[in-house]
């Protein structure tokens, strides 16, 4: 039982209990004086079911609202329960003072929560709202487009100059669609020898031979004399100049570049003879 049907169960059964009749999203209105009754009423069981009441008449366009989201990839049992929530808290935020109706109030409001679902819940990957809202658009346009057109496929300009957009923000709006779902690395890809997913990614690691070389010249290094240590360090970890070395060192700046050509001569060398 959901937490709906726990709010609904003690509401008598009664003709505004029923599904009532009407264009989708709206529902005839319970008596005009409910709300104003439900305002006046104190805290109690006369309140209560009154408030179920009024709750159960307009369930109906709940639903009906929940069904505009049936292709957003949600359950319709998880949409129902978030449309009937929404509704919940409508009737027990709406203020008839006011002066307005009640589902200028209710169906914003369950809209509004519908719509948070199902980005915070559906989406496999969170991409930012304006990207959602693109995606919506484009989708739409393009539908639009291909019913209106002779099968050829619609291209960036076309849905560019049918929603408005710029070309930029239609290839945005068309990243986003379909990471709804993610899909499993065992799932087979088409032309690929049905090959699963996880065979087809990846690429050689270039940096691989890298990790293998530095690993290689540790111990050179270390057999160095300190002198040529530090040129090294200073030259290729402390983005020093020669000058600047030679300074540190009391040397000009023509030996330290001799320093720095021998040793690493000498080091590829020797990287070469243990390879």
């Amino acid at each position: 039982m959901t937490m709906a049907d726990t709010t609904l169960s003690a509401s008598p059964a009664g003709p505004r209990a029923a599904s009532p009749a009407g264009p989708p999203g709206r529902a005839p209105s319970p008596p005009s004086g409910d709300f104003d009754r439900l305002a006046a009423l104190p805290a109690g069981p006369e309140r209560d079911r009154l408030r179920q009441e009024i709750i159960a008449a307009w369930l109906p366009m709940a639903d009906r609202i929940s069904l505009r989201f049936r292709k957003s990839g949600e359950s319709l049992a998880d949409l129902r329960q978030v449309a009937a929530l929404a509704l919940v808290h409508a009737v027990d935020r709406f203020d008839p003072r006011r002066g307005y109706a009640f589902e200028s109030f209710a169906i914003p409001t369950i809209n509004g929560e519908l719509k948070r679902h199902v980005r915070d819940h559906v989406w496999s990957l969170h991409i930012p709202r304006r990207d959602q809202e693109l995606r919506a658009t484009v989708r739409a346009a393009r539908t639009r487009l291909e019913q209106t057109g002779a099968g050829s496929e619609v291209t960036v300009a076309e849905l560019a100059a049918e929603t408005g957009l710029s070309e930029d923000e239609v290839r945005r709006g068309l990243d986003a669609d379909g990471v709804h779902y993610t899909l499993s690395l065992d799932h087979p890809v088409a032309g690929a020898d049905e090959l699963p997913l996880a065979d087809t990614l990846g690429r050689a690691d270039l940096a691989l031979d890298l990790v293998v070389d530095r690993q290689s010249l540790k111990p050179l290094l270390a057999a160095l004399p300190e002198r040529e240590k530090y040129v090294l360090y200073w030259r290729f970890f402390g983005n020093l100049t020669q000058k600047q070395i030679g300074a540190r060192l009391g040397v000009s700046q023509m030996q330290i570049s001799r320093i720095l050509t021998r040793t690493c001569a000498r080091l590829r060398q020797q990287l070469l003879a243990t390879a």
